[in-house]
C-alpha cells in the first residue's frame, strides 16, 4: 500500500505567511519608533504641549466687564472647558454616561463618537478607512483622524510640500501622520478628554475672521459660549468641516443642511432623542452677526491709540516739528510704563510681547455704556446739525475750500490722492505719475460714507476725495478728574473711512478754551479775584519786537468804558479782558509755564496772542488740563489703562496715574465759580437745556478764527467732558454759526443728558464741588460808571484795578 503524502502547507510557507501578515505591524511599529526618535522630523516637546502656542487675541475689556475689541492676527479667545456648560443645567447633553455642553455634545457625536473610548488613535476607523477609504475609493467614509489627532495637527500644522513628484508628496503625508499620531498621543498622556475638547474648540477655524469657539460664538450669535443652544452648537460644529461651503453668512442652505446632519448624528449617538431632533432640525438658522473687525464695534478711536500707545517705539526728531515736542514725547515715553510696553517688558522665554498672538487681557478705564453715549451724541450732532449746515453751504457757495485759490484747493486734493490706498498699490506696481493721476479722473464704482450710513456710487476717485473732504470731524474726551480715568474717547466720526484721530493725534487752535488758564494765573500770581473791575476797553500791549499787538472781539462788541469784574469778562469770553490779564502779567513766559504746569503738555508760544488761544492742543489734553481744576488743584496724568493680564489671567504690569500739585485748592475753586458762570449767565448757557436744573456744572466755550475750530470744555464734579468741531482741512468750515457754543456743546450737554438720566454711573444732579474751608465767596455788581470813581473817566492806557 503507497505511502499517503501529507497534506497542507509547508512550514516555510506558513513562516512566510505569518511574517507578511505581522510585517506591515511591524513595519508601522518601527515607524512610530522612528518618528517618536525624531527621524522624520523635530516633534513638539512636553514643555510645548503643556504651553501650546497658537495665536490668540489680545482683549481690550471696559472698565464694566465689557469686551471692547481685540487685536489679532486670528480672532481667537480661550475659553475654559467648565465655561462652555449653560447656566441651566437642564441645557446640557447627556452622552456616554457624562453631561457635556452642547457644543461638545455636537463635536464628539460628529467628529470622534468613541472619543473616550481611544487614547488618541481611533483602531476601528483607521481599518475603516484601509478597507473603505482607500481600497473602495469610498472618500464619504473619513479620514478617521480623531479629535486629539485634528488637535494635534491644528497646534501643530502639517509640513507644506509643493512643487515636488507624487510619490514625495505621498512619503511626506505619511510621516506626517504618523507625527500626529505620536503627537496625540502625548497629548492624551498630558491632558483630560475634557481639556483636549476644549483645547480642540479654542483653535478650530469658524470663518468670518473668527479662531475659536468664544470668538465664533460672539461673531455669529452675539453669544458667550455657555450660551449656545443645541441648534446654535450644531451650526458651528458643522461650519468647522468647511468654513466657506458650510458659512450660515454665506451659504445658509449648505449650513442648514449640516446642521441638521449634525443634529442627526447626535440623535444617532444618543445625544438627543428623536422628536428633540425633529423638533430642532424644523427651526431655521437665526443669527445676530457681528463680525469682528478693527474697523468696527465700540471705542474704534481708542482701540488704535491704544494700540500705538502700547507698540510705539522711542520716539525720533525727525517725527516732529519743533523740539519741544520732541523733549514732551520722549519724556513721556520714558515716564510712562503704558508708552511702549510691548518693547519695555519681555515675555518669560525673553522675547517681547506681541499684542497681535500672546492672548493679552488689558482692562481700560473707560465705560462701555458712557462711550455709547459718547459715540451717540456726536453722530447725532453731525448727522442732524452740523453736516446739514455744512451741506447747504457748499450747495449754496459751491465753494470747499474756503479762503485758498485754485493752486492751493489742488495742493490740498494732490496730497489727498498721494495718501490714499489706489496711489500706493497703483505706485508699487510700478505705473507712471501720469497714469495715476488719469485714473484718479475716470468714474468707477465705489462706496463712499455718509452719515445715514455707506452709499453705492459710481464716481470718479478725485470727487469721491473731495465727497470725504467735505465731511465734518468732531472729537470727545470724557475722564474722571480724581482718578485721571478716562471713561470715553472718540477720534472722530467713522474709523473706516477717516482715521487720523483727532481726540488725541490731532492738534488745532484752542480758540477761547485757553481764557479759563489765563485767569486762572490772574488769581493764583497776580492776586486778583473774580470781583476785579476791568474797564471795557480796547487793550495794546507793546511786545518785546517793539510792535503793539491788540487783539479784536468775535462779532460785533461796543467798548463803553463801562467797568466789569473779571468774572464778567470770562463768561463773555472777551478778548479785551484777557489781554488785559496779560498786560498786568508782563511775562508771557511765566504765563507759558504756568498753563504747562495744569496739563497742556503741547507747545505754548510764549507771546501775548497766547491768552486768546493761538497755541494749538486737542480734547485730550484740554479735559486733563480742565480736570485740575475739580480735582482741587491737582493735576493728574490721564490714564486709560490700570492693568494688563497674560492668557492665563497672571497679572503681567499695573498702572496708577501720576499726579503734581498744579494751583492751590482756594485758586481751584475760585475758577470753578467762574465757569459756573459761563454756564449760568454767558456762552455756555444753552449747557442748562440738557443738564438738571440743580446740577452744579460748569463750562467754556472756544472758537479759532473763522470759526474754524468750535470747542466746548464742560466740568462736572465728577466727570470732565470736552468736544470738538471741524473740518479735516482747516479751509473747510462753516462760514455762520459755527462757534464752539453752538456746534460742540450740543454733543457734551448730549451725552450728559443721558448720563445722568441713567443713575447708575456714580453721576448724580446731586453732586456738589469740593469748597475748600474759608475760601472767600465773591459777590460783587456786575458793571460800575468809571464817571462815579475818578474824574475824567478811564482811558484805553490806563493801568489799574479795582477790587
Amino acid at each position: 500500500m503507497a505511502k499517503k503524502k501529507p497534506s497542507g502547507l509547508r512550514p516555510e510557507t506558513i513562516r512566510w505567511i505569518w511574517i507578511a501578515a505581522f510585517a506591515p505591524v511591524a513595519l508601522l511599529a518601527l515607524m512610530l519608533l522612528l518618528t517618536a526618535a525624531g527621524a522624520f522630523g523635530r516633534l513638539p516637546s512636553f514643555e510645548e504641549l503643556e504651553n501650546p502656542r497658537s495665536n490668540l487675541a489680545t482683549e481690550i475689556y471696559s472698565e464694566d466687564g465689557k469686551v471692547l475689541g481685540s487685536f489679532f492676527v486670528q480672532n481667537r479667545s480661550y475659553v475654559q472647558y467648565a465655561d462652555l456648560f449653560p447656566s441651566d443645567s437642564t441645557l446640557h447633553v447627556r452622552l456616554d454616561g457624562h453631561d457635556v455642553p452642547p457644543i461638545v455634545g455636537a463635536l464628539i457625536s460628529t467628529e470622534d463618537v468613541r472619543f473616550r473610548n481611544h487614547s488618541g488613535i481611533d483602531i476601528p476607523s483607521l481599518f475603516r478607512v484601509a478597507l473603505k477609504t482607500v481600497l473602495l475609493q469610498r472618500s464619504s467614509q473619513g479620514g478617521g483622524s480623531t479629535i486629539t489627532q485634528q488637535l494635534a495637527k491644528n497646534l501643530f500644522p502639517r509640513d507644506t510640500v509643493r512643487n515636488r513628484g507624487r510619490i514625495y508628496r505621498t512619503a511626506k503625508l505619511v510621516t506626517s501622520k504618523f507625527k500626529e499620531w505620536i503627537t496625540a498621543l502625548k497629548l492624551e498622556y498630558n491632558y483630560t478628554k475634557e481639556e483636549i475638547a476644549a483645547m480642540y474648540l479654542n483653535t478650530v477655524e469658524y470663518g468670518s475672521n473668527a479662531y475659536g469657539v468664544k470668538s465664533a460664538a460672539q461673531t455669529f450669535f452675539n453669544k458667550e459660549p455657555h450660551q449656545l443652544n443645541v441648534q446654535e452648537a450644531a451650526v458651528l460644529v458643522g461650519v468647522v468641516n468647511a468654513p466657506t461651503r458650510y458659512s450660515p453668512v454665506r451659504n445658509p442652505q449648505n449650513a442648514l443642511a449640516r446642521r441638521n446632519l449634525v443634529l442627526s448624528r447626535m440623535e444617532k449617538a444618543g445625544a438627543l432623542t428623536r422628536h428633540a431632533c425633529d423638533s430642532i432640525s424644523a427651526l431655521p438658522i437665526q443669527l445676530d452677526y457681528r463680525p469682528v473687525s478693527h474697523n468696527e464695534g465700540s471705542a474704534t478711536y481708542f482701540r488704535e491709540m491704544l494700540r500705538l500707545v502700547m507698540t510705539a517705539e522711542k520716539p525720533r526728531r525727525n517725527q516732529f516739528y519743533n523740539e519741544w515736542d520732541y523733549d514732551v514725547a520722549v519724556r513721556e515715553y520714558e515716564e510712562n510704563p503704558l508708552y511702549g510696553w510691548c518693547h519695555k517688558n519681555r515675555k518669560a522665554d525673553g522675547e517681547p510681547y506681541n499684542i497681535y498672538r500672546d492672548g493679552l487681557k488689558i482692562y481700560t478705564t473707560i465705560n462701555s455704556t458712557m462711550q455709547r453715549y459718547a459715540e451717540d451724541a456726536l453722530q447725532r450732532q453731525l448727522e442732524r446739525v452740523i453736516q446739514p449746515q455744512m451741506d447747504a453751504q457748499y450747495k449754496r457757495t459751491k465753494t470747499l475750500f474756503l479762503g485758498t485759490d485754485a493752486a492751493e484747493r489742488e495742493r490740498i486734493v494732490r496730497r489727498a490722492m498721494r495718501y490714499s490706498d489706489r496711489y500706493r498699490e497703483m505706485k508699487r506696481a510700478g505705473a507712471s505719475e501720469r497714469e495715476i493721476e488719469a485714473s484718479f479722473d475716470r468714474p468707477c464704482s465705489t462706496r463712499v460714507f455718509t452719515f445715514k450710513g455707506e452709499r453705492d456710487t459710481v464716481m470718479t476717485p478725485r470727487d469721491s476725495i473731495l465727497h470725504h473732504k467735505r465731511i465734518m470731524r468732531a472729537a470727545f474726551v470724557a475722564l474722571d478728574p480724581r482718578s485721571g480715568y478716562v471713561r470715553a474717547y472718540v477720534g472722530g466720526p467713522n474709523f473706516r473711512y477717516f482715521k487720523y484721530d483727532m481726540a488725541k493725534q490731532g492738534k488745532r487752535q484752542i480758540g477761547s478754551t485757553m481764557k479759563p488758564f489765563v485767569y486762572t494765573f490772574a488769581i493764583d500770581h497776580l492776586g486778583l479775584t473774580p470781583c476785579t473791575m476791568v474797564p471795557n476797553l480796547p487793550v495794546t500791549i507793546e511786545t518785546a519786537g517793539g510792535t503793539a499787538w491788540s487783539p479784536k472781539e468775535a462779532g460785533k462788541v461796543e467798548y463803553d468804558g463801562v467797568l466789569h469784574p473779571l468774572r464778567w469778562g470770562l463768561a463773555r469770553s472777551r478778548n479785551n479782558y484777557t489781554a488785559w490779564i496779560m498786560k498786568q502779567a508782563k511775562q508771557p513766559e511765566a504765563v507759558a509755564d504756568f498753563i504747562h504746569n495744569m496739563g497742556i503738555r503741547s507747545f505754548i508760544d510764549p507771546v501775548p496772542a497766547l491768552c486768546i488761544g493761538s497755541s494749538e492742543s486737542n480734547v485730550f489734553e484740554l479735559t486733563s488740563a480742565f480736570s485740575t481744576f475739580v480735582n482741587q488743584g491737582v493735576h493728574n496724568d490721564p490714564i486709560f489703562v490700570v492693568r494688563i493680564e497674560d492668557r492665563q489671567g497672571n497679572l503681567i504690569s499695573s498702572f496708577i496715574p501720576q499726579s503734581q500739585d498744579a494751583i492751590n485748592e482756594r485758586t481751584a475753586y475760585t475758577m470753578i465759580t467762574m465757569l459756573e458762570g459761563v454756564v449760568s449767565g454767558g456762552t455756555g448757557g444753552r449747557l442748562r437745556q440738557y443738564v438738571p436744573a440743580d446740577a452744579e456744572v460748569g463750562g467754556k466755550t472756544g472758537t479759532s478764527n473763522e470759526n474754524r475750530d468750535g470747542w466746548f470744555m464742560c466740568v462736572t464734579p465728577r466727570l470732565v467732558a470736552g468736544a470738538w468741531v471741524g473740518g479735516e482741512d482747516q479751509s473747510v468750515h462753516l462760514l455762520s454759526r459755527g462757534e464752539g457754543g453752538v456746534v460742540a456743546l450740543p454733543i457734551v450737554g448730549d451725552f450728559l443728558k443721558r448720563v445722568y438720566a441713567h443713575g447708575g454711573l456714580g453721576i448724580s444732579s446731586g453732586d456738589r464741588f469740593v469748597r475748600p474751608a474759608q475760601v472767600e465767596r465773591f459777590d460783587c455788581e456786575e458793571e460800575v460808571d468809571p464817571a462815579a470813581l475818578r474824574p475824567g473817566g478811564i482811558s484805553a492806557d490806563d493801568d489799574f484795578f479795582f477790587d
